[in-house]
């Protein structure tokens, strides 16, 4: 089983972006789920959302506390929260960030993860460019398939596009995919997946 955890502020898509990566591992034929933990359910609030992807019937239903990915939508969640407790050092960290991570005070806590499982990407950035609109949670999936090698490309761009449909659909999944390029060429062009069968 594959454990995902997503923190962010409310109004960023969290939870939607938790739905769309469950989406598109269920169009690969995988089983998931993806559930959200509101504090608050008021623009800004912190909010996390789970997503656990797996080859056979998921039978927990508890919030994801060993996680195998963490996705940040807001970097300033940061040195305010404890977002990293229970990753484990091969664990997945993808940041929405223009910012290396040392430039954002973490290097030192990475320094013993796999530094293919790290990248951080401008997704934010690349949602105005493409939405024309600040929510990062469609470009930070284009990442975490790079990044992690869990799902195809083209699964994650359906889910989008079927959460999204038109126009707006197809905005966010160029935002995605320029998010997928540029993780794909941080980690050196080749996800941990296609690492692991070469």
């Amino acid at each position: 089983m594959f454990q995902v955890r997503i923190h962010g502020r409310g109004g960023q898509g969290v939870v939607s972006a938790a739905e769309m990566l469950s989406i598109a591992a269920f169009d690969e034929g995988r089983y998931a789920q993806a559930f959200p933990s509101f504090g608050s359910e008021r623009m800004g609030a912190l909010v996390m959302a789970f997503c656990r992807i797996d080859d056979k019937e998921i039978r927990l239903r508890e919030p994801v506390l060993t996680p195998d990915a963490l996705i940040i939508q807001d970097p300033t969640l940061l040195h305010q929260v404890d977002l990293f407790r229970g990753l484990a050092p091969d664990g997945f960290i993808l940041i929405n960030s223009t910012r290396t991570f040392d430039e954002l005070g973490i290097g030192e806590f990475v320094r013993n993860f796999n530094h293919r499982h790290l990248c951080t990407v401008p997704a934010t950035d690349l949602a105005l460019k493409h939405v024309g609109r600040a929510v990062p949670n469609a470009a930070l999936l284009g990442g975490f398939a790079a990044i992690s090698g869990q799902l195809k490309f083209e699964s994650v761009a359906k889910a989008i596009g079927e959460k999204f449909p038109g126009k707006v659909g197809a905005a966010n999944v160029a935002a995605a995919q320029a998010a997928y390029e540029l993780t794909l060429a941080a980690i050196g062009g080749v996800n941990s997946a296609e690492a692991t069968h070469a």
